[in-house]
C-alpha cells in the first residue's frame, strides 16, 4: 500500500477542473520555482497537510460516488506536481470505481516514465504550459521548458489525445506579452492541440 504527501483535498468542486462535480486531490512536491506560485504550500516542509494511504483515500473519495456518476466527474489530481506520484496515483486508480473520470493537472515537466505509467489511466490532461518561450520560462519557472515540449509532443502522438488535452496559457504579468501567449498558442496549434484556456494571472497587490 503506498503513501503520499498531500496539501489539500478539495470536494464538490463543479466544472473546475474537469466536467461534472470533482474532488481535488493537490499532492506535495513540484520541480518547478514559479515566481507566482498559486499553491507554494507544496514546496514547504511544513506545507503538507497529512500523509495519506491509497486505501485511506479511496475510502474518503468514494463517498462522492453517486456526485460523480451522475455528473460525469470523478478525480482531479492537482500539486505541486501530480505526476511524480505515478505510482500512487496508478495504485488509487484501481481501488475505485472505473466508471470516474480521472484528470490531472500537471506542468509536464517530469520524467517520461510517469507519463508512460499514467497514459492508461487519465481521461483528461490539463497542462499548464506557462510560456512555450524557453527564454520567458526560464525566468519564471526556474527550469528548461525542452522537456516539457518533448512530452506534450509524445501525448500528442497518441490517437485521440488531441481532444483529452487542454493547454493552460496563463498572461503572466512582468514576464510575457500577449504576443507571447499567441505565439505559444500558434506554437501549441502546429503541434495539434486544439483545447486552450488562457487567462490572466490576478497578482496581490504586494506583489
Amino acid at each position: 500500500m503506498l503513501q503520499a504527501p498531500v496539501i489539500g483535498i478539495s470536494r464538490h468542486r463543479l466544472s473546475v477542473d474537469g466536467e461534472g462535480v470533482t474532488t481535488l486531490v493537490a499532492f506535495h512536491g513540484c520541480p518547478l520555482r514559479c515566481r507566482y506560485c498559486l499553491n507554494a504550500q507544496c514546496l514547504r516542509p511544513d506545507g503538507v497537510l497529512r500523509e495519506v494511504t491509497t486505501d485511506e483515500l479511496a475510502e474518503e473519495l468514494a463517498v462522492d460516488n453517486l456526485y460523480f456518476l451522475a455528473t460525469g466527474g470523478g478525480v482531479t489530481f492537482g500539486g505541486g506536481e501530480p505526476c511524480l506520484r505515478s505510482a500512487f496515483i496508478e495504485e488509487l486508480v484501481s481501488l475505485i470505481d472505473s466508471r470516474w473520470c480521472i484528470n490531472i493537472e500537471t506542468s509536464l515537466n517530469v520524467d517520461r516514465r510517469h507519463l508512460e505509467r499514467l497514459l492508461p489511466l487519465v481521461h483528461q490532461w490539463i497542462v499548464d504550459i506557462k510560456d512555450v518561450n524557453p527564454i520567458i520560462y526560464l525566468q519564471y519557472t526556474g527550469q528548461d521548458n525542452a522537456l516539457v515540449i518533448d512530452n506534450l509532443s509524445w501525448l500528442l502522438s497518441h490517437n485521440g489525445m488531441a481532444d483529452r488535452l487542454t493547454i493552460r496559457l496563463p498572461h503572466i504579468p512582468n514576464h510575457n506579452t500577449d504576443a507571447d501567449v499567441q505565439a505559444s498558442r500558434f506554437r501549441m496549434e502546429e503541434m495539434g492541440v486544439r483545447h486552450f484556456d488562457e487567462f490572466d494571472y490576478i497578482l496581490p497587490k504586494n506583489t
